[in-house]
Protein backbone atom coordinates (compact mmCIF):
# COMPACT_ATOMS: atom_id res chain seq x y z
CA UNK A 1 0.00 0.00 0.00
CA UNK A 2 2.70 2.31 0.83
CA UNK A 3 4.83 1.54 -2.28
CA UNK A 4 1.78 2.45 -4.40
CA UNK A 5 1.35 5.97 -2.39
CA UNK A 6 4.84 6.57 -3.29
CA UNK A 7 4.88 5.21 -7.16
CA UNK A 8 1.45 7.68 -7.64
CA UNK A 9 3.05 10.73 -5.58
CA UNK A 10 6.36 10.48 -7.91
CA UNK A 11 4.19 9.64 -11.28
CA UNK A 12 2.04 12.85 -10.51
CA UNK A 13 4.81 14.88 -9.94
CA UNK A 14 6.49 14.19 -12.86
CA UNK A 15 3.31 15.00 -15.00
CA UNK A 16 3.12 18.25 -12.89
CA UNK A 17 6.95 19.13 -13.44
CA UNK A 18 6.05 18.36 -17.32
CA UNK A 19 2.93 20.69 -17.58
CA UNK A 20 4.87 23.14 -15.47
CA UNK A 21 7.87 23.34 -18.41
CA UNK A 22 5.38 23.09 -21.10
CA UNK A 23 3.60 26.34 -20.22
CA UNK A 24 6.92 28.06 -19.15
CA UNK A 25 7.81 27.23 -23.56
CA UNK A 26 4.63 28.22 -24.58
CA UNK A 27 5.04 31.43 -22.99
CA UNK A 28 8.59 32.35 -23.94
CA UNK A 29 8.78 35.21 -26.56
CA UNK A 30 9.97 35.27 -29.67
CA UNK A 31 11.84 31.62 -29.41
CA UNK A 32 9.41 29.22 -31.94
CA UNK A 33 11.84 25.90 -31.66
CA UNK A 34 10.59 26.40 -27.79
CA UNK A 35 7.27 25.67 -29.05
CA UNK A 36 8.21 22.59 -30.51
CA UNK A 37 9.61 21.16 -27.81
CA UNK A 38 6.69 22.09 -25.73
CA UNK A 39 4.33 19.95 -28.09
CA UNK A 40 6.83 16.94 -27.68
CA UNK A 41 6.50 17.37 -24.03
CA UNK A 42 2.79 17.75 -24.35
CA UNK A 43 3.00 14.51 -25.85
CA UNK A 44 4.71 12.80 -23.54
CA UNK A 45 2.59 13.94 -20.81
CA UNK A 46 -0.61 13.45 -22.62
CA UNK A 47 0.71 9.57 -22.91
CA UNK A 48 1.94 8.98 -19.40
CA UNK A 49 -1.00 11.18 -17.88
CA UNK A 50 -2.89 7.95 -19.29
CA UNK A 51 -0.88 5.34 -17.86
CA UNK A 52 -0.82 7.19 -14.06
CA UNK A 53 -4.67 7.36 -14.02
CA UNK A 54 -5.51 4.23 -16.08
CA UNK A 55 -3.24 2.26 -13.61
CA UNK A 56 -5.63 3.47 -10.47
CA UNK A 57 -8.79 4.69 -12.07
CA UNK A 58 -10.63 3.09 -14.89
CA UNK A 59 -11.12 5.14 -18.51
CA UNK A 60 -13.85 5.21 -20.99
CA UNK A 61 -11.94 3.99 -24.04
CA UNK A 62 -12.22 6.89 -25.78
CA UNK A 63 -10.46 8.92 -23.47
CA UNK A 64 -7.46 6.61 -23.47
CA UNK A 65 -7.40 6.80 -27.04
CA UNK A 66 -7.03 10.59 -26.91
CA UNK A 67 -4.61 10.07 -24.34
CA UNK A 68 -2.65 7.13 -26.63
CA UNK A 69 -2.79 10.17 -29.58
CA UNK A 70 0.08 12.06 -28.02
CA UNK A 71 2.49 9.37 -29.08
CA UNK A 72 1.31 10.39 -32.54
CA UNK A 73 3.14 13.82 -31.96
CA UNK A 74 6.14 13.02 -30.00
CA UNK A 75 8.39 12.23 -33.03
CA UNK A 76 7.14 14.92 -35.57
CA UNK A 77 7.71 17.60 -32.90
CA UNK A 78 10.97 16.04 -31.70
CA UNK A 79 12.10 16.10 -35.48
CA UNK A 80 11.56 19.60 -36.16
CA UNK A 81 12.84 20.64 -33.04
CA UNK A 82 16.28 19.82 -33.87
CA UNK A 83 15.23 20.90 -37.81
CA UNK A 84 14.44 24.54 -35.68
CA UNK A 85 17.63 24.87 -33.31
CA UNK A 86 20.17 23.57 -36.00
CA UNK A 87 18.95 24.97 -38.99
CA UNK A 88 16.50 27.59 -38.14
CA UNK A 89 13.75 25.78 -40.11
CA UNK A 90 10.38 25.99 -38.39
CA UNK A 91 6.96 24.27 -38.74
CA UNK A 92 5.00 25.47 -41.33
CA UNK A 93 3.20 25.07 -44.84
CA UNK A 94 3.72 21.57 -45.72
CA UNK A 95 5.24 20.48 -42.42
CA UNK A 96 1.41 20.05 -41.36
CA UNK A 97 1.18 16.78 -43.34
CA UNK A 98 2.93 15.26 -40.25
CA UNK A 99 0.23 15.56 -37.93
CA UNK A 100 -2.53 14.05 -40.14
CA UNK A 101 -2.33 10.43 -38.35
CA UNK A 102 -2.81 13.02 -34.89
CA UNK A 103 -5.64 14.59 -36.86
CA UNK A 104 -7.29 10.95 -37.37
CA UNK A 105 -6.64 9.57 -34.13
CA UNK A 106 -8.34 12.27 -32.62
CA UNK A 107 -11.24 12.79 -34.73
CA UNK A 108 -11.86 8.80 -34.60
CA UNK A 109 -11.37 7.91 -31.08
CA UNK A 110 -14.62 7.05 -30.09
CA UNK A 111 -14.63 4.54 -32.67
CA UNK A 112 -11.06 2.81 -32.64
CA UNK A 113 -10.78 -0.56 -30.86
CA UNK A 114 -9.31 0.10 -27.02
CA UNK A 115 -10.58 -3.26 -25.69
CA UNK A 116 -7.48 -5.42 -25.58
CA UNK A 117 -8.55 -6.95 -28.55
CA UNK A 118 -6.47 -7.73 -31.85
CA UNK A 119 -7.42 -4.61 -33.40
CA UNK A 120 -6.68 -2.88 -30.46
CA UNK A 121 -3.11 -4.86 -30.55
CA UNK A 122 -2.10 -4.14 -34.19
CA UNK A 123 -3.29 -0.40 -34.26
CA UNK A 124 -1.41 -0.08 -30.78
CA UNK A 125 1.83 -1.08 -32.46
CA UNK A 126 1.35 0.86 -35.31
CA UNK A 127 1.68 3.56 -33.16
CA UNK A 128 4.82 2.65 -31.77
CA UNK A 129 5.88 2.13 -35.07
CA UNK A 130 5.67 5.80 -36.22
CA UNK A 131 7.20 7.32 -33.10
CA UNK A 132 10.18 4.57 -33.65
CA UNK A 133 10.25 5.95 -37.61
CA UNK A 134 10.70 9.68 -36.44
CA UNK A 135 13.15 8.72 -33.57
CA UNK A 136 15.30 6.89 -36.01
CA UNK A 137 15.20 9.57 -38.28
CA UNK A 138 16.38 11.87 -35.17
CA UNK A 139 19.01 9.66 -34.78
CA UNK A 140 20.35 9.40 -38.31
CA UNK A 141 20.36 13.39 -38.19
CA UNK A 142 22.22 13.73 -35.03
CA UNK A 143 24.36 10.74 -36.17
CA UNK A 144 25.18 12.14 -39.77
CA UNK A 145 24.97 16.07 -40.00
CA UNK A 146 25.24 17.33 -36.36
CA UNK A 147 28.78 16.74 -35.69
CA UNK A 148 30.13 19.11 -34.05
CA UNK A 149 27.04 21.27 -33.90
CA UNK A 150 26.59 24.02 -31.04
CA UNK A 151 23.56 22.44 -29.32
CA UNK A 152 24.21 18.59 -29.70
CA UNK A 153 24.36 17.53 -26.02
CA UNK A 154 21.16 19.09 -25.58
CA UNK A 155 19.40 17.60 -28.04
CA UNK A 156 21.42 14.35 -28.15
CA UNK A 157 20.27 14.09 -24.65
CA UNK A 158 16.67 15.01 -25.25
CA UNK A 159 16.16 12.17 -28.24
CA UNK A 160 18.35 9.72 -25.44
CA UNK A 161 15.41 10.66 -22.71
CA UNK A 162 12.17 10.14 -25.58
CA UNK A 163 13.85 7.13 -27.01
CA UNK A 164 14.29 5.18 -23.54
CA UNK A 165 10.78 5.96 -22.46
CA UNK A 166 9.44 4.47 -26.05
CA UNK A 167 11.59 1.60 -25.43
CA UNK A 168 9.79 1.32 -21.75
CA UNK A 169 6.79 1.52 -23.40
CA UNK A 170 7.08 -1.21 -25.81
CA UNK A 171 8.44 -3.68 -23.46
CA UNK A 172 5.66 -3.04 -20.94
CA UNK A 173 2.79 -3.46 -24.21
CA UNK A 174 5.07 -6.80 -25.35
CA UNK A 175 4.63 -8.20 -21.90
CA UNK A 176 8.69 -8.39 -21.52
CA UNK A 177 8.51 -5.47 -18.50
CA UNK A 178 5.87 -6.76 -16.18
CA UNK A 179 5.67 -3.19 -14.21
CA UNK A 180 2.88 -0.95 -16.46
CA UNK A 181 3.50 1.93 -14.36
CA UNK A 182 7.41 1.71 -14.70
CA UNK A 183 7.32 4.29 -17.69
CA UNK A 184 5.78 6.61 -16.04
CA UNK A 185 8.10 6.89 -12.93
CA UNK A 186 11.17 6.83 -15.21
CA UNK A 187 9.23 9.78 -17.01
CA UNK A 188 9.08 11.78 -13.42
CA UNK A 189 12.55 11.09 -13.13
CA UNK A 190 13.46 12.43 -16.50
CA UNK A 191 11.33 15.83 -16.08
CA UNK A 192 13.20 16.92 -13.00
CA UNK A 193 16.65 15.88 -14.90
CA UNK A 194 15.46 17.85 -17.71
CA UNK A 195 14.94 20.92 -15.52
CA UNK A 196 17.80 20.53 -14.02
CA UNK A 197 19.77 20.57 -17.39
CA UNK A 198 17.92 23.46 -18.43
CA UNK A 199 18.74 25.46 -15.28
CA UNK A 200 22.08 24.24 -15.95
CA UNK A 201 22.13 26.31 -19.39
CA UNK A 202 21.28 29.32 -17.21
CA UNK A 203 17.75 29.36 -17.08
CA UNK A 204 16.82 28.74 -20.70
CA UNK A 205 20.03 29.63 -22.21
CA UNK A 206 18.79 28.54 -25.42
CA UNK A 207 16.62 31.33 -26.18
CA UNK A 208 19.28 33.83 -25.33
CA UNK A 209 20.50 34.45 -29.14
CA UNK A 210 16.92 34.16 -30.63
CA UNK A 211 18.12 36.67 -33.30
CA UNK A 212 21.70 35.87 -34.64
CA UNK A 213 21.43 34.75 -37.91
CA UNK A 214 24.35 32.36 -37.89
CA UNK A 215 24.25 28.43 -38.56
CA UNK A 216 26.75 25.83 -37.81
CA UNK A 217 29.15 26.64 -39.84
CA UNK A 218 29.26 29.68 -39.79
CA UNK A 219 29.73 30.05 -35.59
CA UNK A 220 32.35 27.35 -35.73
CA UNK A 221 34.45 29.44 -38.37
CA UNK A 222 33.77 32.42 -35.96
CA UNK A 223 35.25 30.58 -32.86
CA UNK A 224 38.18 29.20 -34.69
CA UNK A 225 38.78 32.68 -35.89
CA UNK A 226 38.72 33.62 -32.13
CA UNK A 227 41.17 31.08 -30.73
CA UNK A 228 43.64 31.98 -33.58
CA UNK A 229 43.65 35.66 -32.02
CA UNK A 230 43.69 34.58 -28.63
CA UNK A 231 46.48 32.00 -29.27
CA UNK A 232 48.51 33.41 -32.06
CA UNK A 233 47.90 37.52 -31.42
CA UNK A 234 47.74 36.95 -27.59
CA UNK A 235 45.37 39.31 -27.33
CA UNK A 236 44.65 38.60 -23.64
CA UNK A 237 48.30 39.99 -22.50
CA UNK A 238 46.05 43.37 -22.83
CA UNK A 239 44.83 44.28 -19.83
CA UNK A 240 41.90 46.45 -20.80
CA UNK A 241 40.69 43.15 -23.59
CA UNK A 242 37.39 43.49 -24.25
CA UNK A 243 34.34 41.76 -25.93
CA UNK A 244 33.81 44.63 -27.75
CA UNK A 245 37.66 45.01 -28.81
CA UNK A 246 38.06 41.16 -30.00
CA UNK A 247 34.91 41.91 -32.12
CA UNK A 248 35.99 44.88 -33.48
CA UNK A 249 39.24 42.99 -34.78
CA UNK A 250 37.81 40.17 -36.22
CA UNK A 251 34.74 42.60 -38.29
CA UNK A 252 31.79 40.97 -36.40
CA UNK A 253 29.20 41.47 -33.85
CA UNK A 254 29.88 41.63 -30.09
CA UNK A 255 26.88 39.78 -29.80
CA UNK A 256 28.16 36.96 -31.88
CA UNK A 257 31.33 36.45 -30.35
CA UNK A 258 29.23 36.20 -27.01
CA UNK A 259 27.40 33.47 -28.40
CA UNK A 260 29.82 31.33 -29.63
CA UNK A 261 31.85 31.27 -26.87
CA UNK A 262 28.91 30.56 -24.89
CA UNK A 263 27.58 27.93 -26.39
CA UNK A 264 30.56 25.96 -27.81
CA UNK A 265 33.19 26.92 -24.75
CA UNK A 266 30.57 26.94 -22.16
CA UNK A 267 32.12 29.98 -20.81
CA UNK A 268 31.33 33.61 -20.40
CA UNK A 269 34.06 36.49 -22.28
CA UNK A 270 35.61 36.54 -18.88
CA UNK A 271 36.05 33.23 -18.28
CA UNK A 272 37.10 32.48 -21.70
CA UNK A 273 39.88 34.98 -21.61
CA UNK A 274 41.41 34.00 -17.69
CA UNK A 275 41.40 30.50 -19.46
CA UNK A 276 44.36 31.87 -21.74
CA UNK A 277 45.74 33.99 -19.13
CA UNK A 278 45.91 31.17 -16.46
CA UNK A 279 47.58 28.79 -18.81
CA UNK A 280 50.00 31.22 -19.18
CA UNK A 281 50.46 31.87 -15.61
CA UNK A 282 50.75 28.17 -15.10
CA UNK A 283 54.02 28.12 -17.34
CA UNK A 284 55.81 31.59 -15.98
CA UNK A 285 55.31 30.13 -12.32
CA UNK A 286 57.55 27.36 -13.28
CA UNK A 287 60.03 28.80 -15.46
CA UNK A 288 63.21 28.83 -14.27
CA UNK A 289 63.85 32.30 -15.19
CA UNK A 290 61.06 33.28 -13.25
CA UNK A 291 62.06 31.66 -10.38
CA UNK A 292 62.90 35.24 -8.46
CA UNK A 293 59.85 36.87 -10.27
CA UNK A 294 57.25 37.84 -7.58
CA UNK A 295 53.31 36.72 -7.74
CA UNK A 296 52.23 40.11 -8.87
CA UNK A 297 55.04 40.40 -11.56
CA UNK A 298 53.49 37.33 -13.17
CA UNK A 299 49.96 38.12 -12.54
CA UNK A 300 50.57 41.39 -15.01
CA UNK A 301 52.40 40.00 -17.54
CA UNK A 302 49.70 37.08 -18.27
CA UNK A 303 47.54 40.19 -18.59
CA UNK A 304 45.78 40.55 -15.47
CA UNK A 305 44.90 43.83 -14.15
CA UNK A 306 46.08 43.18 -10.37
CA UNK A 307 47.14 40.37 -8.17
CA UNK A 308 44.10 39.95 -6.36
CA UNK A 309 41.95 38.88 -9.59
CA UNK A 310 45.37 37.11 -10.63
CA UNK A 311 44.67 35.35 -7.22
CA UNK A 312 40.85 34.24 -7.35
CA UNK A 313 41.02 33.41 -10.94
CA UNK A 314 43.91 31.13 -10.44
CA UNK A 315 42.44 29.45 -7.20
CA UNK A 316 39.26 28.85 -9.00
CA UNK A 317 41.14 27.20 -11.79
CA UNK A 318 43.66 25.32 -10.08
CA UNK A 319 41.97 24.73 -5.91
CA UNK A 320 45.14 26.40 -4.73
CA UNK A 321 46.61 29.94 -5.03
CA UNK A 322 49.79 30.74 -7.65
CA UNK A 323 52.00 30.48 -4.70
CA UNK A 324 50.96 27.02 -3.69
CA UNK A 325 51.30 25.70 -7.59
CA UNK A 326 54.76 27.14 -7.39
CA UNK A 327 55.94 25.54 -4.26
CA UNK A 328 54.81 22.41 -5.62
CA UNK A 329 56.99 22.56 -8.43
CA UNK A 330 59.87 23.69 -6.57
CA UNK A 331 59.55 21.15 -4.37
CA UNK A 332 58.93 18.16 -6.78
CA UNK A 333 62.38 19.35 -8.26
CA UNK A 334 63.88 19.57 -5.05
Amino acid sequence: MITDAVVLVLSCLGVAQALFLCGYLFTVKDRKSNILLALVLFGLTLRIGKSVLYNYIPLEPWIRNLAMSGILIIGPFLWFYGKAIFEKKYFSGNDYLHLIPFAVFVLCCRIIPNRGDLATYIIFWLLFLHMAVYLGACWVYIARELKGARLLSWYRNITIGVTVIWSLYVGIFARVIPFYILGAVFFSFLMYIFSYLLLKRHVFALEKYTSSGMDTVASRRLLEQIKALFENKEVYLDSDVSLKMVAEKLGVGSRDVSQVINEYEQKNFAEFVNQYRIARAKKLLTDADYAREKIETIAYDCGFGNVTSFNLAFKGEMQMTPSQYRNQFAVAEA
